[in-house]
This record gives structure tokens, C-alpha cells and sequence, in this order.
């Protein structure tokens, strides 16, 4: 998409609601807000462009943290590690005003911007390869099991 996408995240933005807002190219939060990458909890990664996304967002090593573990973090600490530009409540008027500022600024200049800032060497086709290939695993079935059962995972030891 050319034109720049603005996310309002306002309470919970987890597995695919944080890859939702990371596909945005400015986020948004208000001071109530939780995002993070849980997958790893359910034996699966992100698959939907968190690996490569949180990566350029926030760093290699904020990415491998917040993948890794499947932590959450608050407003406060997305703020910090760069996974959100701006606490702000309410947070849709303050997207809302971004996006208004932007709607006055010449179309074709801010889809050139866009372009050649997302210009990185792109794996987003890999990692939905691999995602696919892991989200029919075993360990997968069993973690994806466990979450509707409401009971820890038991993965086989290897």
C-alpha cells in the first residue's frame, strides 16, 4: 500500500494483533496498552511478518528478547524499545490527528518515502514458508492444544 498506515492500539496487541500493528508504519498507544510476540508459548513463531517486522522496528536484539521468551510488554516499555512512536489517550485522536497532517502532504512524495524506506532486503516470503512448515509440526498441535485446554504443554524431551 503507498500510503502510509497509522495503528491506534488500544489494550491488547498480541501474536497477530502485534504483527497487525507492525505492518503500520506509525504506531500509536495509549497508556493502557500490552503488545508482544506470545507464539513461542504455543510452540509456534510469528508468522505473519513479527520476525522481520520487529526486527527493522525495534532491533535484532529486542526482537530475539521479545520472541524468545513470548514476554508482553507495557506502554511504557514499547515506547522505550521503539515498538510504538507515541503514548497518547485518547490514542484514536492522536492517530487520527497524524493522519490528517499526513492527508495534506503530496501523495506521490510520501509513497516515494515509504518505498525506499521499506527498500530492505525482504524475507517476509520466508518466513511464511517456514511458518507453515512449523504450524504442522507435532510440537505445534500440542502447544495449540494446551492453549484451548487451558493446561501447560507437554512437548516430547529431545
Amino acid at each position: 500500500m503507498p500510503k502510509p498506515a497509522i495503528a491506534a492500539i488500544n489494550g491488547f496487541g498480541l501474536g497477530g494483533g502485534c504483527e497487525l500493528a507492525l505492518a503500520c508504519d506509525l504506531r500509536y498507544a495509549s497508556a493502557r496498552a500490552k503488545l508482544g510476540q506470545p507464539e513461542i508459548n504455543l510452540a509456534i513463531v510469528p508468522g505473519w511478518g513479527g520476525t522481520q517486522r520487529l526486527t527493522r522496528v525495534c532491533g535484532i536484539g529486542v526482537a530475539k528478547d521479545l520472541i524468545y521468551t513470548g514476554r508482553t510488554v507495557d506502554a511504557e516499555e514499547a515506547l522505550r524499545i521503539g515498538l510504538i512512536n507515541e503514548i497518547a489517550d485518547p490514542v484514536l485522536d492522536r492517530a487520527l490527528e497524524v493522519a490528517h497532517s499526513l492527508a495534506a502532504k503530496s501523495a506521490g512524495a510520501l509513497a516515494l518515502a515509504k518505498r525506499l524506506v521499506n527498500m530492505a532486503p525482504d524475507a517476509l516470503d520466508a518466513e511464511a514458508r517456514e511458518f507453515g512448515e512449523l504450524f504442522d509440526s507435532a510440537d505445534a498441535k500440542e502447544g495449540l492444544a494446551a492453549f484451548v485446554d487451558k493446561r501447560p504443554p507437554r512437548f516430547p524431551a529431545r
